[in-house]
């Protein structure tokens, strides 16, 4: 059978080569299914449950905060913390639980990083995705710390800060990277008070709508966000100034800070004040555990 001229089928038009919208396509499905897959309500549930956790410990660090103003002497800091979590009955377990939640949260935070806030404008877009990304690196940090308590392979927090910190300092440039790294820290810590006392960190909530709850869960993040912020400011400021001193093993974290503080006159007032924003802190992170938006 012949077919008449000019009704041979063009092969090369209808052939679709593969790029362009069909990629795009196929990132779009991709996010779609990345973003399926942490809403679903079981990896939701362990990622809320991760701010839980964050919350627990941060009352915990402002409980041995406020011991510690008083003459007891403990790491007030999240090695502190996660030492009087351990010794509790089933502590192991909760150390586990705290590695999976955190975990959880971190991979959150990761995949709003990748797939997160398309319908953003770019500057916007970009602000979010940084924030996520620090957000998610301290979970996945908290996640790590909880399995190396959960494992016993875990050293004095204020050793390992201060041998870190005279390591870095061994490097070529050390000194410049700690230095950076407190400006950082402190930068950090700005960065919270502003968000406290203007209260941007409730654009992530859907706040509840009975008064007193929403009113106590504002009051929270304010106390709290303005205490941590202060917190990390003066751990910031501790490293710098000791790497200024070259004396890096003085530079032991937020126990080493808080000791600082202890010393300064008035010393005790101030980090009972510090013990119990850190404790607000923590019972904000609680709440938001239940309020924070996850789309």
């Amino acid at each position: 059978m012949s077919i008449p001229a000019g009704k041979l089928p063009n092969r090369c038009a209808t052939a679709r080569p593969r790029g362009g919208p069909t990629i795009k396509k196929d990132l779009n499905d991709a996010a779609d299914a990345v973003e399926k897959a942490s809403n679903s309500r079981v990896f939701v549930a362990t990622a809320r449950t991760g701010f839980a956790v964050s919350g627990v410990l941060h009352v915990l660090i402002g409980v041995i905060a406020i011991q510690l103003a008083f003459g007891e002497s403990k790491d007030a800091d999240k090695g502190g913390a996660m030492s009087q979590l351990s010794a509790q009955p089933a502590g192991s377990v909760l150390l586990w639980v705290g590695a999976a939640a955190c975990l959880a949260l971190g991979l959150w935070q990761l995949s709003e990083v990748v797939f997160g806030y398309r319908e953003l404008e770019k500057k916007k877009k970009l602000g979010r995705k940084l924030s996520a990304a620090g957000q998610g690196a301290v979970f996945f940090a908290l996640a790590f710390w909880f399995a190396s308590y959960a494992v016993g392979k875990r050293k004095e927090s204020s050793e390992s800060s201060s041998g870190t910190s005279a390591k870095i300092m061994e490097m070529p440039g050390g000194s410049v990277i700690l230095l950076l790294v407190g400006v950082g820290i402190s930068v950090t810590g700005v960065v919270f008070v502003i968000r406290g006392i203007m209260r941007s960190f409730a654009k992530v909530l859907s706040l509840p709508a009975s008064r007193p709850l929403r009113r106590g869960t504002l009051v929270l993040g304010v106390v709290g966000y303005v205490a941590k912020g202060a917190s990390l400011a003066l751990v910031g400021v501790l490293v710098i100034v000791t790497t200024l001193q070259s004396d890096p093993e003085k530079s032991t974290g937020l126990d080493g800070a808080l000791k600082a503080v202890r010393e300064q006159p008035y010393g005790v007032y101030l980090l009972t004040a510090v013990g119990i924003g850190l404790g607000c802190y923590g019972l904000y992170m609680i709440a938001k555990s239940r309020f924070v938006k996850m789309k």
